[in-house]
């Protein structure tokens, strides 16, 4: 068995167990660190596919952001999970027929599955001219699909600009700080002397 057989192997076991683990932990965090334990054996199994870069983004991204945004949120947040799991068993029968139904068709993919001749070679091998895949794909985003790539940033600022109007709502009662009412105020008029005699109060 070779080295790269070996470590194939290793990462897909691990990613498998991760994905499971993350399922069945009763354990939220557990749970989220057990997805950890997923994303970086999918990177590495995308490092030994010849797609380093999408092994990086899986790395940055899923594990460095979004993995770590979970972790937080589950553990700040004070939730009752006993009472979320009582509330799961009503959804177990819909749960089980729709787990059915996905492991139905990772079967009918399987079993349609099959290796072309010489694969293996163009993974590993470079795109045409001698670029490597990383290169090859930021001269595909950075110069051929330049302006759809901007488009795309673009329409993301948008949403996410609309999403914060949406949400914003201005509240009357509560007090905030007005930065220009501070500078331009008149020390005369901010203070009032009270000349208040023995025994009497204000």
């Amino acid at each position: 068995m070779t080295p790269m057989v070996l470590a194939f192997y290793a990462f897909a076991t691990t990613t498998l167990v991760g994905g499971l683990m993350t399922v069945i932990s009763r354990n939220p965090v557990h749970s989220v660190l057990w997805l950890i334990l997923a994303f970086l054996s999918s990177a590495g199994l995308f490092v030994l596919l010849g797609a380093e870069f999408i092994a990086m983004l899986l790395m940055i991204v899923y594990v460095g952001a979004v993995a770590v945004l979970f972790l937080f949120v589950v553990m700040m947040l004070d939730i009752d999970f006993s009472e979320l799991k009582a509330e799961m068993a009503k959804y177990m029968p819909l749960a089980l027929v729709i787990g059915v139904i996905l492991l139905m068709q990772l079967a009918i993919a399987f079993g349609a599955w099959g290796f072309d001749e010489g694969a293996q070679g163009r993974l590993a091998a470079p795109v045409e001219g001698g670029i490597q895949n990383t290169a090859g794909l930021g001269l595909l985003i950075y110069d051929k699909y330049f302006i759809l790539f901007q488009l795309a940033g673009l329409i993301l600022l948008v949403a996410m600009i609309g999403a914060i109007v949406l949400t914003l709502r201005h509240r009357t009662h509560i007090k905030r700080q007005d930065i220009l009412a501070q500078m331009y105020r008149d020390p005369a008029k901010a203070m009032e002397l009270k000349d208040v005699k023995p025994g009497q109060g204000l």
